[in-house]
């Protein structure tokens, strides 16, 4: 059944807060700490680190303890662990633009343990709002493309809130100039405001969602008391009971099934193109091109814009080309942009406005894919799909925190230096690029298989996990969608009936 538009529009808003807060975590927090703060590199690395870490060792406990939760206050059990992200996110991100409350003038050190638990709960709320809203998804509808539809609006929201930032600071440079063309401390009212806009716009989504979006209430499967049946319909009653039960994807089974791992490659290396490149663009081009500091809000804007009117484009793409190819479309042109950058000099600064658009379509173009690839490996096991977003998740943020520190550690200088304009030109081209590439390894690998079908030992998994004392487990059960061990199994032909225990064993049984 088709979604109504407002279930979509509402849906879509959720993570906007989250969009915001993640736009100005990636794109300005080195930024603000390292020119306007004048922190020393490291720090700057260390903080973003520590809250890369908060986020990956979140993600996965959020995510199965979400599967395995009901929810308060007549909420759902995704929509509490969204409420309870949200409030933290709120409490917590805007005392990261603002200066250091009674520690102002002390060392970098100091203020680094004064900004850190900051970060911690922020990265918390973060993965728990994040988690929660990507779970939805196969909750609200078990159509592929409805999925793909909710994914690029979601996407698409994501990159109206960047757009939103970015014009937002653009605005702010052009109100209050302070005519200097460099980034300095008397820039920091305009991180402070700005911040203080970001969740405001964010609080008033995150409502919008709570409100529109009606969960339904979930019952963990072993819970749910039996229906009264006819003696007519109990022993088909058994059969289809049985075939949900085997159904179900546990923790182990997951851990079991190659595909969880090849495409959590993919949508980390993914993460990683899209998040490296967000958080060292605005530095690449006021240190190797010596752009003015209005670039800051200019050119993110670019990327996101292109990303904007790309993901409208994503849902007949996958359609008519199918999920790898569109990957790998979106993986050459990433690559593209990638190349570009690092052939750009002082003398041809113009041309980073094309390779930012290139950035944008190819960025866009792979996280919506990946997104739509991990919805598909989930298929109809929506009452695990946290614990695998969370895993996703998992591997994303700590390869960027990983990733970012070890940038910042190599950094040629405490401040901006002439080294500076080679290094932040090889940050920006090889690292994004050489991600992009992995994810192609990665791609590669998933090629000959249908997303979404499990191997035979992962089924068998699933049977002896749920029911390993009953005898129907020792039917080779196929479903749609799962291998089954012998092609010829009973459940395939309808003129042949499944081998069950009577009624009243299987009730003791139960019992």
């Amino acid at each position: 059944m088709a979604l109504k538009k407002v279930q979509r529009f509402t849906y879509s808003v959720g993570h906007v807060l989250n969009d915001l807060c993640a736009s100005m975590w990636f794109s300005y927090l080195l930024i603000f700490f390292h020119q306007v703060k004048l922190f020393n590199n490291g720090l700057a690395g260390n903080l973003m680190l520590i809250g890369q870490i908060s986020d990956a060792v979140c993600t996965p406990f959020i995510g199965f303890e979400s599967d395995r939760t009901s929810g308060i206050l007549g909420l759902g059990k995704r929509k509490t662990w969204h409420l309870t992200g949200t409030i933290s996110v709120l409490i917590s991100f805007p005392f990261l633009f603002n200066k250091c409350i009674t520690c102002e003038n002390s060392p970098d050190w100091a203020q680094f343990v004064y900004y850190a638990p900051f970060v911690v709960i922020f990265q918390f709320g973060w993965a728990a709002t994040q988690i929660s809203h990507l779970s939805l998804i196969p909750e609200i509808t078990s159509d592929a493309g409805e999925r793909v539809g909710l994914n690029s609006l979601r996407y698409a929201f994501t990159v109206l809130s960047n757009l939103a930032v970015y014009l937002i600071f653009w605005l702010l440079f052009e109100l209050h100039d302070s005519g200097s063309t460099e980034l300095s401390i008397a820039d920091a009212p305009k991180f402070q405001k700005l911040v203080f806009i970001v969740v405001s716009i964010g609080a008033v989504f995150s409502f919008i969602f709570h409100v529109g979006v009606k969960e339904k209430k979930s019952v963990p499967l072993d819970e749910r008391p039996p229906p009264a049946l006819s003696d007519s319909e109990a022993g088909s009653s058994i059969e289809e009971s049985m075939l949900s039960k085997v159904n179900r994807m546990y923790v182990t089974c997951w851990l079991k099934e190659p595909q969880f791992y090849q495409i959590g490659g993919i949508y980390m290396c993914t993460r990683l193109f899209v998040n490296v490149s967000q958080v060292y663009l605005p530095q690449y081009c006021v240190e190797s091109l010596k752009l003015n500091k209005k670039i800051i809000a200019i050119i993110p804007l670019v990327v996101f814009s292109s990303g904007f009117v790309t993901s409208f484009v994503m849902r007949p793409l996958n359609r008519k080309i199918g999920r790898k190819a569109t990957y790998f479309v979106g993986a050459i042109i990433g690559i593209g942009a990638c190349v570009w950058f690092y052939f750009i000099t002082m003398s041809t600064a113009d041309q980073v406005y094309g390779a930012a658009v290139l950035l944008g379509v190819g960025g866009s173009t792979m996280l919506v894919t990946s997104l739509a690839m991990t919805a598909d490996l989930i298929a109809q096991n929506s009452e695990s799909g946290a614990f695998v977003y969370g895993a996703m998740s998992f591997t994303d943020k700590l390869s960027n925190g990983i990733a970012i520190e070890i940038i910042q550690q190599f950094h040629p200088c405490v401040n901006c230096c002439p080294a500076c304009v080679p290094y932040y030109r090889t940050v920006i081209s090889v690292i994004p690029g050489g991600c992009v590439i992995v994810g192609l390894v990665f791609l590669l690998i998933l090629l000959p298989q249908t997303i979404g079908k499990r191997r035979k030992d992962v089924v068998k998994l699933m049977k002896d996990v749920v029911t390993p004392s009953n005898k129907i487990t020792n039917e080779r059960i196929n479903t749609s969608g799962y291998e089954s061990d012998d092609e010829n199994s009973p459940l395939l032909s309808k003129n042949k009936s499944i081998n069950t225990p009577p009624v009243d064993q299987v009730e003791r049984n139960a019992g």
